[in-house]
């Protein structure tokens, strides 16, 4: 069966409701106050406007005058939706008796309904919003009579050929339950303290796109930012291999890192992690493939300083517009809105991404139910899209039990590269192993690793260093060696 499909007018909602409403069916918006229902609904009625089709607004809650100051401040035409009100005014706050939106149900249910239908026949909407419906309890008697009347409203206005959308507060002590039972879809609006997130539970005759999806209200207006699932970015990746530039390292690789795939450099801090990423990351740019850094560690500039520092032409890459870098400072962005970045990044025709660190990553970004999980589907999603990945994860063990990741991410990984102290004659060496290259051959041995004034640089294998995966690495001296 082919439905037909209209707008909300959301920015990202229309993607987790699968191309938008069905037309000519209706969706109940629930949630807490301030959760931005109405808002919701002014978009929803804004867009059919847009759309050349005609709009109506009946408005059981707040006073007219608050509701188009509301859409104007969104920018969304109010002048052009028609408003029926049974809100409250100012006048009638201003009397000495409290006002009372239904003073009762048995006398003004039949001049509400009455005066709704004369309304519906003389707009003729193809959009209607009841904000907020569960208002209408108050002109019924009983709950049955509640159920009744909402279902033949909704019956009325189906005929009338309106898309509708209701409102409802939802929360606390107060139940919506028989509503969800009575219209075609359902979507929650769910507010915290740090974010604001949507879901669908019902959306009869379409799929939608499962999950909590983080939406924000700004001055920018109403975004909501879709859930990445793998996949929706698919991608053919041209064979060939992602070269560090630096030949120890490339040798310790067979070459590089095959393109398309996911890479781990893991290992405790100040090992070089970042350092080295950072170098195939530029190597990349300087090859003309758009690359982006998404740095959770540190700012830009200390990263642009460092490089510097040892050689690595990390500010030529950025001159030559072919790498960004972004950096995510804490507690500022949404793991919604980091995977809208991620998406445009892709969708901008970006082939190489790295992510500076997973440790930050599970501390800097709020609505984090589950860090890993989160990170498993930025880099699946990666993956699918054809994007080499590079994933810094720190161990934070210096010394002891070898352990790869400590996030339970390494199924993500095609390809595993670990970094680690070692003690050699009292001083602190670094050295460089591949553990894992799900696509390619690699080389079994351990390279010395150095961070220098000239650059990286990767010495031959040393087959004297032993004990690294058991947690207590010695360097076996050979007879040459020994002084």
């Amino acid at each position: 069966m082919t439905v037909n499909k209209i707008s909300t007018g959301v920015s990202g909602l229309d993607e987790v409701l699968s191309g938008g409403l069905i037309e000519e069916r209706n969706v109940l918006v629930r949630g807490s106050p301030g959760a931005g229902k109405t808002i919701f609904g002014l978009y929803f009625l804004a867009a059919g406007v847009e759309a050349g089709e005609t709009s109506l607004y009946v408005n059981l809650g707040e006073p007219q005058s608050y509701i188009e100051e509301t859409a104007a401040a969104f920018g969304l035409g109010a002048d052009a939706i028609r408003f029926h009100n049974f809100s409250p005014t100012q006048e009638q706050f201003a009397e000495e008796e409290s006002y009372t939106l239904f003073e009762s149900a048995e006398v003004e249910q039949p001049d509400f309904i009455a005066e709704l239908r004369k309304t519906v026949d003389e707009v003729d909407p193809d959009r209607v919003l009841l904000d907020p419906i569960t208002e209408f309890r108050y002109l019924t008697s009983d709950e049955r009579g509640f159920r009744t009347g909402i279902l033949g409203l909704l019956d009325y206005l189906k005929d009338a050929g309106a898309t509708v959308m209701l409102t409802s507060q939802a929360g606390g002590t107060i139940t919506d339950d028989d509503l969800q039972f009575l219209v075609d879809s359902v979507i929650t609006l769910d507010v915290t303290a740090e974010t604001r997130a949507v879901t669908v539970s019902k959306f009869r005759g379409s799929s939608f796109r499962r999950g909590k999806h983080f939406y924000e209200i700004s001055t920018d207006g109403l975004t909501v930012w879709p859930t990445l699932q793998p996949g929706e970015q698919a991608r053919e990746v041209e064979e060939g291999t992602l070269a560090s530039g630096v030949s120890g390292l490339d040798e310790l690789l067979y070459g590089g890192i095959e393109q398309g795939t996911v890479t781990i450099l893991s290992g405790p801090t100040g090992v070089g992690k970042t350092t080295t990423g950072m170098q195939f990351l530029t190597q990349a740019a300087l090859d003309g493939t758009q690359s982006v850094l998404f740095q959770f560690e540190e700012s830009q500039r200390t990263l642009r300083k460092r490089a510097a520092a040892i050689g690595i032409p990390l500010q030529q890459a950025l001159d030559n517009n072919t790498l960004s870098v972004i950096d995510i400072e804490p507690d500022e962005h949404t793991i919604g809105e980091f995977e809208h970045m991620v998406r445009e990044a892709v969708e901008d025709g970006t082939e190489v991404v790295m992510i500076d660190g997973s440790q930050g990553f599970q501390q800097n970004l709020r609505g984090l139910d589950s860090p890993t999980k989160a990170l498993l589907r930025v880099g699946r999603y990666l993956r699918a899209a054809g994007v080499t990945t590079f994933l810094m994860n720190e161990v934070h063990n210096i010394t002891g039990d070898f352990q790869a990741t400590e996030q339970r991410t390494s199924n993500l990984a095609d390809n595993i590269i670990f970094l680690r102290h070692v003690e050699y004659r009292g001083e602190m060496r670094k050295v460089i192993g591949s553990l894992k290259m799900r696509t390619s051959d690699f080389e079994r041995s351990l390279r010395e690793l150095e961070i220098t004034e000239s650059g990286i640089e990767v010495g031959g294998p040393l087959p004297q260093l032993r004990g690294i995966l058991t947690g207590t690495p010695e360097w076996h001296q050979s007879p040459d060696d020994q002084t």
